[in-house]
C-alpha cells in the first residue's frame, strides 16, 4: 500500500521546491568558510602577535578547533534522529555564527581559543546534519549526487575564504565578522523555507505507533533506506545485524579518507618546496588539487548513482593510491605536475565523501543522522592524524618522497575497509 501518515503528506507539499538542497548547500559552504578562516589568519595574528599569539598557542588552537568539530560530529547524530533534521541545521547555524563572531571580538587569546572550540562543536554537526536532510530530501533512492554536490559547498566556503584573505588577512577581524554574520543572516531563511525531513516524520509515527507501519509504503517513503518500526536508534541501531559490519568499514574508511584530505591540504605545499618546486607553484598546486576535488565530487556523485556507490567508492580509493604514488616521481613539466595534482584532487576529495553517500543510503532512518555523525566523527581523528604524521615526516626531511608513498598506503586501507562492507542490508 502507498498511503502515508498524515503528518507526512502535509510536509510533501511544504518541501516542494529546490530550497531545501540550496540552503543544505549554504549551511556546509558556511562549515568550510568557517573552519578554514582560521588557517588563513593565523600568519596575521603570528606577525602581529595579536591577543599575545605564539606558535605554541597558534597550534592549540588549531587542535583544539578540530577537537571540537570532531566533538560536534560524534554527539550530533541522536539529537538530529531524536529532534529532527531540520531544527538540528537551525540550531548549528545559529550556535557556530555566535561563536565565529565572539571570535572577532576576543581579548585575549585564552577566550579566542575558547569560542572557536565551541564553534568548531556546531561546525562538526552541520555537515552531518544537512546529509541526513538531504539524502532524504532526494526522493530517486540514490545519493551519490545529492551528497556530492551539497559537499561542493565546503570548498566553495573555503575558496571564498582564501580570495577574502588575500584582500582583508591584515584585518582578520573582518573574516570572523563575516562568516558569523553571514550566518545569522541565514537562519530566517532556514526557518522559512527547510521543512523537517518527510522520512523522518515518518519514522516518528511510526515509532509512536507501530500499528501504522502496515499504513506505509516504505520504498515509497524512502527509497534511499528504510523506514522501519522495528529499527533502533542511536548507537544501537549502527550494530544491528549486518551493519556491524558496515559500521566499522565506514568508520576505518572515513577515518583514512580524511586524512588524505588534511595532510594533504596542510601540507602539500611544503613537500613539493622540498621536492624543489618553487613555493608559489607550490601554492598553486594546492589551488589545483582544490578544483580537481570540486570536479571529482561531481563526477563521482554521477558515477555512483550510476553504477552503485560502493564499486565507485573502492574505484576512487585506488586511483587515489596509483596517483599519491606517482607524485613521488619528479617531474620537469610545471604543466604535466599541475595534471597530476589535479587528477590526484579528483579522486583523493571525493572517495570521503562517497563514503558519507554509502552511509546515507545503506543505514535506517532512525540511525541515520548518529551513522552520518559517528562517521565523520571519527574521520575528524583521521584529520588531526593526518597533518601530525605528515608533519613529523616533514621534521625528518622525509618527506618527500615518504609522504606520497604514505598517503598512498593509507588511501589501500581505505579501499580495505570498504571492500569488507556488504553492499546492501536490506
Amino acid at each position: 500500500m502507498s498511503a502515508t501518515t498524515p503528518s507526512a503528506s502535509a510536509t510533501g507539499s511544504a518541501s516542494a521546491g529546490r530550497w531545501p538542497a540550496v540552503l543544505c548547500w549554504l549551511a556546509v559552504a558556511l562549515e568550510g568558510f568557517d573552519l578554514v578562516v582560521l588557517g588563513a589568519v593565523i600568519p596575521e595574528l603570528l606577525a602581529t602577535e595579536a591577543l599575545g599569539f605564539t606558535p605554541e598557542a597558534a597550534t592549540m588552537v588549531a587542535t583544539l578547533s578540530l577537537v571540537g568539530v570532531g566533538l560536534g560530529a560524534v554527539s550530533v547524530g541522536p539529537v538530529v534522529d531524536r529532534i529532527g533534521r531540520r531544527w538540528a541545521i537551525i540550531g548549528c547555524v545559529i550556535g557556530f555564527s555566535v561563536f565565529t563572531l565572539l571570535v572577532a571580538f576576543a581579548p585575549n587569546v585564552a577566550l579566542f581559543t575558547t569560542y572557536r572550540f565551541i564553534a568548531g562543536l556546531f561546525l562538526g554537526a552541520v555537515m552531518p546534519s544537512a546529509l541526513a536532510y538531504i539524502s532524504e530530501y532526494n526522493k530517486s533512492g540514490k545519493t551519490g549526487k545529492a551528497t556530492t554536490l551539497t559537499m561542493t559547498g565546503y570548498h566553495a566556503g573555503a575558496v571564498a575564504i582564501s580570495l577574502l584573505a588575500v584582500a582583508y588577512s591584515h584585518n582578520w577581524h573582518l573574516l570572523f565578522l563575516a562568516g558569523g554574520i553571514a550566518g545569522l543572516v541565514m537562519v530566517p531563511l532556514l526557518i522559512w523555507k527547510l521543512p523537517e525531513s518527510e522520512v523522518f516524520l515518518i519514522a516518528q509515527e511510526l515509532k509512536r505507533n507501530p500499528a501504522a507501519a502496515q499504513a506505509v509504503d516504505a520504498d515509497a517513503a524512502d527509497p534511499s533506506g528504510t523506514v522501519d518500526a522495528q529499527a533502533k536508534t542511536g548507537m544501537a541501531g549502527l550494530f544491528e545485524g549486518k551493519l556491524a559490519l558496515v559500521t566499522i568499514g565506514v568508520w576505518a574508511a572515513s577515518f583514512m579518507g580524511l586524512l588524505l584530505v588534511y595532510g594533504l591540504n596542510t601540507w602539500l605545499p611544503k613537500i613539493m618546496a622540498d621536492a624543489g618546486y618553487e613555493v608559489s607553484d607550490s601554492l598553486v598546486m594546492l589551488f589545483v588539487m582544490n578544483i580537481g576535488a570540486v570536479v571529482g565530487l561531481v563526477l563521482a556523485g554521477w558515477l555512483a548513482d550510476k553504477h552503485g556507490t560502493k564499486k565507485i567508492v573502492l574505484m576512487w580509493f585506488v586511483l587515489a593510491a596509483i596517483f599519491l604514488a606517482a607524485l613521488s616521481i619528479p617531474m620537469t613539466s610545471q604543466v604535466l605536475l599541475n595534471i597530476a595534482v589535479f587528477i590526484t584532487g579528483v579522486f583523493v576529495f571525493s572517495a570521503q565523501v562517497l563514503v558519507y553517500a554509502f552511509v546515507s543510503a545503506v543505514y535506517p532512518a532512525q540511525a541515520r543522522g548518529t551513522a552520518l555523525g559517528m562517521a565523520s566523527g571519527i574521520g575528524r581523528i583521521g584529520a588531526i592524524v593526518g597533518p601530525f604524521i605528515t608533519g613529523a615526516l616533514v621534521t625528518a626531511g622525509i618527506a618527500y618522497p615518504w609522504g606520497f608513498y604514505l598517503f598512498a598506503v593509507v588511501a589501500v586501507l581505505g579501499f580495505a575497509a570498504m571492500a569488507i562492507v556488504p553492499k546492501s542490508v536490506r
